[in-house]
């Protein structure tokens, strides 16, 4: 039987010579329960920020091309893209300005503000061929409607948008709504579902970051996926609190991981942010951060939790204007953070400041090759301690342990649980461990490296059944 196995390779000086490998097999997949989360062993990283439109204009894909390499080195299987499509929308308030993100594009075409079509192409390939999943921002709920002109100039009075018909959105609104496409109409969802599949087929697409769920049906998220990418990856983004929602609807009632969950994970069968920790980051006590989606006791709830720190919105960018930092976490608690979503169970988010501008790379990278050591995954189990103060606990992966610490004044892990306990990480009241009993330590294949120029830091592909590879699991 032939199998794909992916793995990070450390390649000799010369080409054609000898391979050895550390990480672990990339898996694939949908969970149990049919969520879209692409064998929870994902590490994904958001390849933009706010104002990369204004830092870098017209680059910004040249910087990924040029960072690919480093990129899948650091650990890294998957990169948020920022939106594909062609914004000409510009505007300023309060201090803050955009325009050009993607977020209020006008046509599918390519050349934007990021960079060009080949560009594009250029970058997405470079990610993908090192085993760094391209995940496409997509916004389907509006776009552009009044910048005239344009390859998607679609006729008003025919029920394709919000404005043109009444009860037939069924979502919120952006802004006043009057942009929003009606997107349970055939002509509106064959669109997208075209350019989903086209770019699958032409950008190297392996999954989704769905814009603004709040205003579609999950449903036809679900329906985009399956006619579109139904093997790939993709989550959602439902910012809106409980409290949010009319007294009518049962989610004005619910908890945050309730809302996120079965408001759009279960329907869309898609993986979703998990807002309710970023809530708890927020607002909570370090000891409240186990009650985040991804610390439920049920696991079919934990692996469809996707974590992040902060990202384009919530976020500051590293620009003079500070992107647009909504719901900002203290840079106190960063550190804290990452150390929490790195060693605990979810599909973990870095945001690319944070990652290569603001100092926290190598703090980032020792905690995500200590992940990889471990197996910790989406669906890893995680017990979690509050009696030494803050917030304690342990993970169990696949191939080993993870005990993290934060604010607590536990002298050991040992405290947590027995083992032979190795630090990896020690940074402003976060601290990480990982049992170095039971971590792997890889499996070594010598084998030569044919017809292709390789470099230190690059991915390499090998195809044969097992017992060709050495018997690797």
């Amino acid at each position: 039987m032939t199998t794909l196995i992916r793995r990070l390779l450390t390649l000799s000086a010369a080409a054609g010579l000898a391979c050895s490998t550390l990480a672990l097999a990339d898996q694939a997949g949908k969970t149990s329960h049919g969520i879209r989360n692409h064998g929870g062993d994902e590490i994904i990283l958001q390849g933009f920020h706010w104002d990369v439109v204004r830092t870098a204009p017209g680059n910004w894909y040249h910087t990924l091309d040029n960072m690919a390499g480093q990129i899948a080195a650091d650990g890294f299987s998957a990169i948020w893209m920022p939106v594909p499509w062609r914004d000409q929308s510009s505007w300023s308030s309060n201090g803050k300005r955009g325009g050009g993100e993607g977020y209020f594009w006008t046509d599918f075409k390519k050349n934007s503000q990021y960079g060009s079509d080949a560009a594009l192409k250029a970058a997405s390939q470079a990610l993908n061929s090192r085993g760094v999943k391209v995940i496409y921002d997509v916004v389907p709920n509006h776009h552009n409607r009044g910048h005239s002109g344009d390859s998607l100039d679609l006729p008003a009075g025919q029920g394709l948008y919000r404005s043109d018909c009444s009860n037939c959105d069924d979502g919120d609104p952006f802004m006043s709504g009057d942009s929003d496409f009606n997107t349970a109409h055939p002509t509106v969802y064959n669109l997208f579902r075209d350019e989903l599949s086209n770019l699958r087929n032409h950008y190297g697409a392996q999954g989704f970051r769905f814009d603004f769920v709040r205003g579609y049906a999950p449903e036809r998220v679900n329906a985009w996926m399956h006619d579109a990418l139904d093997t790939g990856f993709c989550v959602g983004e439902l910012w809106k609190a409980p409290g949010e929602y009319p007294d009518w609807d049962w989610k004005h009632s619910a908890s945050w991981q309730e809302v996120i969950k079965q408001g759009f994970s279960d329907p869309a069968g898609c993986a979703v942010f998990d807002f309710a920790l970023k809530e708890r980051f927020q607002n909570g006590s370090i000891a409240s951060w186990r009650n985040g989606l991804n610390g439920n006791p049920d696991r079919s709830w934990r692996e469809v939790a996707v974590t992040f720190v902060d990202n384009h919105d919530t976020g500051y960018s590293p620009s003079a204007s500070g992107g647009q930092h909504h719901w900002p976490l203290a840079d106190s608690k960063v550190r804290k953070a990452y150390a929490f979503i790195l060693s605990t169970p979810g599909t973990p988010t870095v945001y690319w400041p944070h990652m290569y501008d603001w100092g926290h790379g190598d703090f980032i990278r020792a905690l995500i090759q200590a992940r990889r050591q471990t197996g910790v995954k989406a669906y890893s189990p995680v017990t979690f301690n509050t009696r030494f103060g803050g917030l304690a606990g342990v993970t169990t992966g696949d191939s080993g342990r993870l005990a993290f610490a934060l604010n607590a004044n536990l002298s050991s892990p040992t405290q947590l649980a027995p083992g032979n306990w190795k630090m990896v990480v020690n940074s402003q009241g976060a601290r990480v461990w990982k049992d170095a009993r039971a971590a792997s330590t890889g499996v070594n294949v010598t084998f030569r490296c044919k017809n292709g120029t390789t470099q230190w830091g690059q991915s390499v592909y090998a195809v044969g059944n097992d017992a060709s590879l050495g018997n690797w699991s």
